[in-house]
């Protein structure tokens, strides 16, 4: 992945290496847009708004350079789109941290899976987490890691066009939405899709990926499906307890958004068959 050819981002507030967070205040109301899950639990969101600053990424740490270019080009890439649709995008806030950080959504913690508030419009991340799954899912690729970035931002993106208003709605209304087939997968795997229609119109403007990218991201996305995670832990699967779809729904999912690059083609609250 060619990941140095893309504008890098502005929006990328650095609390790493002992710098306070910011805290924001906000009233929870449920479990929400959550990460990608690893081995064990996600985190969940809550509504807020708060301003926060974008200091720049120094280009001294390759690290964050990667994560600034890769936000830059979904910024670029949905500021397009939006336009096309007379829509204005408003870019999300990436938080980078490596120690307990206190986020609109609740807690964070080092190594914690990366995860979107839609309150506040900020996505939470701590590199750590990259380093956890290239030891322990193979997950190595620049491309898996900016599929994972990308994922998050589909939230974002979910939220702006209220496309996941059935799963949120739920929420709101203290309703089930865990379980195969249920609205909290269906978010997800939304989310996979609009990772997708990035990925496609992403390649379209920088021809950026190498080969293999796509593979790697495929392989990303089959990893994180819960019942490959549920067999990882030696248990049985239970379709009743998933959060994220299935490893083949997520493959297919983000291939669909990948092929089509479309975000109509994301309906996965109106579909059938996941």
């Amino acid at each position: 992945m060619l990941w140095k050819k893309a504008r890098p981002s502005n929006n990328v507030n650095d609390t790493r290496q002992g710098k306070k967070a910011r805290t924001s205040t906000g009233i929870k109301l449920g479990a929400g847009l959550a990460a990608l899950a690893l081995a064990s639990a996600g985190l969940y969101s809550t509504l807020d708004n708060t301003p926060t600053e974008h200091p720049r990424v120094p280009d001294k740490d390759p690290q964050l350079s990667f994560v600034q270019s890769v936000l830059g080009e979904t910024e670029d890439t949905w500021k397009q789109l939006f336009a096309q649709a007379g829509q204005h995008y408003p870019p999300p806030t990436l938080v980078l941290f490596d120690t307990d950080t206190t986020s609109a959504c609740g807690p964070a913690t080092p190594a914690s899976a990366p995860f979107y508030c839609p309150g506040n419009q900020q996505v939470y991340l701590d590199l750590g987490v990259f380093a956890q799954l290239e030891q322990h899912f193979a997950v190595v690729a620049d491309f898996a890691r900016a599929y994972i970035i990308a994922h998050e931002v589909g939230h974002h993106v979910q939220l702006q066009l209220g496309m996941s208003e059935p799963f949120e709605q739920a929420l709101l209304d203290q309703e089930p939405v865990v379980g195969d087939g249920g609205l909290e997968v269906r978010s997800e795997l939304q989310a996979d899709c609009l990772a997708g229609v990035w990925a496609h119109h992403a390649q379209q403007r920088l021809n950026w990926l190498e080969p293999g990218d796509i593979e790697a991201a495929l392989h990303a996305a089959a990893v994180f499906g819960d019942d490959h995670l549920q067999r990882l832990r030696n248990a049985t699967v239970q379709p009743e307890t998933f959060s994220h779809g299935t490893s083949a729904q997520r493959v297919y999912w983000f291939r669909t958004g990948f092929d089509s690059g479309r975000t109509d083609a994301c309906d996965t609250f109106g579909a059938t068959d996941l």
